[in-house]
């Protein structure tokens, strides 16, 4: 019975061990690690890369002596305990393997807590967006965080993996102020603009801060991120008509792929705003003043897309 206890325990110690990691590829593991004062350190149970039961061998982490012998038992709970744990030989201090750790903060219902990434607002306080011009198979992902930092590490790839069908560029920081946008351009490989999308894009994204990692994940059709450039308007005095045209970055033929218009004339004497809708390239609008602002902006006339921003002044 006793050997049955025994054997028992130690089955529930190495699930209890395998629980407290998962690995993100070859030596790297995240460490799951529920940020408040009460949660216990996770126990990782690390073994060196030797088949020389006699080798004498010890434990550094960066340069601090962590123990001796083929096995260490590591907790990892705060940023200092993460990090790059190696194995030597005592006499001649040649490294045999490693395991670099980081930790990734949870809550008590085992959600992440993301602080490097900063929610946008719309849509729906997301931490990844993604928008396309048109139906090419080309669009746009942006991500915040509050600084730009050197140390920071992205990665964004579809959730098919390496051989998935989504390409993106390396992301490109724009920081403003206290914030600090990136962008990266996808496309999607084989799109066709005139089939029926059955399957959703799976995009994620992952984010490394020297020792803290967190993700995002976000899964959306092409037609529902569309978010056409602005149309190209002019007005013209004599008849007070306003024309535009197609975005020269939205998808051909237009008779295929018809937008839809608002034209917004604000007036600065009487500080109001008006809306026209409509599904022509042009409207006539003889009540504007010398002064008033007229722009337009354009969507999906079939598809309830995003409208795009309004156009510079027509005049």
């Amino acid at each position: 019975m006793s050997h049955l206890l025994f054997a028992l325990l130690s089955l529930f110690s190495f699930a209890a061990l395998l629980e407290a990691q998962w690995k993100l590829r070859e030596n790297v593991y995240v460490i799951e690690s529920e940020w408040n004062d009460e949660t216990p350190a996770k126990r990782v149970e690390l073994t060196c890369n030797t088949s020389d039961e006699a080798l004498s061998v010890y434990w550094k982490k960066d340069t601090e002596l962590k123990g001796t012998g083929k096995t260490l038992i590591a907790e990892l709970k705060e940023f200092p305990d993460a990090g790059n744990y190696t194995c030597l030989t005592a006499n001649t201090h040649e490294i045999i393997s490693y395991d670099f750790f980081l930790i990734t903060k949870i809550d008590s219902s085992g959600q992440m807590i993301r602080s490097i990434l900063k929610s946008f607002k719309e849509p729906n306080r997301t931490f990844l967006k993604c928008e396309a011009k048109n139906y090419s198979g080309i669009f746009i992902c942006s991500w915040m965080t509050e600084t730009e930092s050197p140390n920071v590490k992205f990665t964004i790839r579809s959730l098919k993996g390496s051989q998935g069908d989504v390409t993106c560029s390396s992301p490109v920081a724009h920081t403003d102020k206290s914030v600090t946008e990136y962008t990266a351009q996808c496309q999607k490989e084989n799109y066709c603009p005139f089939a029926e999308e059955h399957q959703p894009t799976e995009m994620f994204l992952e984010v490394i801060d020297e020792v803290e990692y967190e993700n995002y994940t976000s899964s959306f059709f092409i037609r529902d991120i569309i978010k056409p450039d602005p149309p190209q308007c002019q007005y013209v005095a004599t008849n007070g008509t306003v024309t535009w045209t197609y975005p020269r970055t939205w998808s051909t033929p237009k008779s295929y792929f018809p937008l839809t218009f608002r034209v917004k004339v604000e007036s600065t004497k009487k500080r109001k705003s008006q809306v026209y809708d409509t599904e022509e390239q042009s409207i006539q609008i003889p009540t504007a003043g010398p002064k008033d602002k007229i722009s337009v902006q354009a969507r999906d006339r079939y598809y309830s897309s995003s409208w795009s921003e309004w156009s510079s002044l027509c005049r």
